[in-house]
């Protein structure tokens, strides 16, 4: 009978403990993968400090709900949302309907959910003037002054033009910012009106300013993400928006977060944006 010599069995010892190494090494990358973080931009609906404290809640949702780290990574405008996550800077961002169609055109960016305010798939802009201004037609507005918030915010312009004023009819007009940089400059009478979004601007209805006049039924802010974002990931994050519940406290509080006035969110498509597509066109001729 043939012994087995211990250096016999040394070579084959040695190739199966590569081979465990190997396979250790390849779970231990998965794992790492699987913990990659993502990243959660936004428009400057806000100041940043207040943007990071409306979305963190709805980050730590998604952390928990993927098992990986979701992380802010805030844009300080309109135009620097778009160009994050048209480079796939962030994985997914909380877009106003030209941010997305600019992403999307841009970058590929594609929509996840769109927003639900009260139950209403759709929001509209709303021109505000003073409480007591003597302004009590969209016609009144020609040779006044108009605060607009930021500059890549054509819809506002649009909705402007499409109620009846030309922007050369306009005394003069300025864009300031935030929508929160809009209320005190109107009530303060810096302006003689300016451009809210439906929620902001029923916030401060009948405290400091009236509403004059209200775009039509437009498709929501939305939450989109980037083109590099797998179909995997996207059915993930699809699923953990949807699943959001306002008649649960939990949900309901991340839901408020965002914005007070939110109830929810719901499956979307690109075409109910066309309408938004068709505002803005004259902004975009060459």
């Amino acid at each position: 009978m043939s012994v087995v010599q211990p250096n016999m069995l040394a070579k084959p010892l040695a190739v199966l403990s590569g081979l465990m190494s190997a396979l250790l090494m390849l779970v231990a990358i998965d794992a790492a993968a699987d913990q990659q973080e993502l990243y959660l931009g936004s428009v400057a609906m806000d100041i940043p400090a207040a943007m990071h404290k409306r979305l963190q809640p709805l980050t730590k949702y998604l952390s928990a709900g993927l098992g990986q780290p979701v992380k802010l990574k805030l844009s300080p405008n309109m135009d620097a949302a778009i160009h994050d996550i048209s480079r796939g800077a962030v994985d997914l961002a909380y877009l106003t309907p030209v941010a997305y169609l600019k992403a999307h055109e841009e970058g590929g960016a594609r929509l996840l959910v769109k927003t639900i305010t009260d139950s209403e798939g759709s929001f509209q802009l709303m021109i505000v003037v003073k409480e007591h201004s003597p302004i009590k037609t969209v016609a009144d507005l020609k040779g006044k002054v108009f605060a607009f918030g930021d500059k890549a915010a054509v819809l506002q312009r649009a909705v402007l033009v499409h109620a009846g004023v030309k922007m050369e009819e306009l005394k003069g007009y300025k864009f300031i910012g935030h929508y929160d940089n809009i209320v005190p400059a109107v009530i303060n009478g810096d302006f003689d009106a300016g451009i809210l979004k439906d929620t902001t601007a029923y916030r401060w209805k009948g405290k400091g300013l009236r509403i004059l006049y209200a775009s039509p039924a437009l498709p929501p802010y939305n939450i989109a993400v980037s083109k590099n974002v797998s179909d995997e990931l996207y059915e993930k994050l699809q699923d953990l928006f949807l699943r959001l519940n306002s008649g649960d406290a939990r949900h309901l509080a991340i839901i408020h977060s965002i914005d007070g006035n939110y109830s929810g969110f719901a499956a979307t498509s690109d075409g109910e944006y066309d309408i938004i597509r068709e505002l803005i066109k004259p902004f975009n001729a060459p």
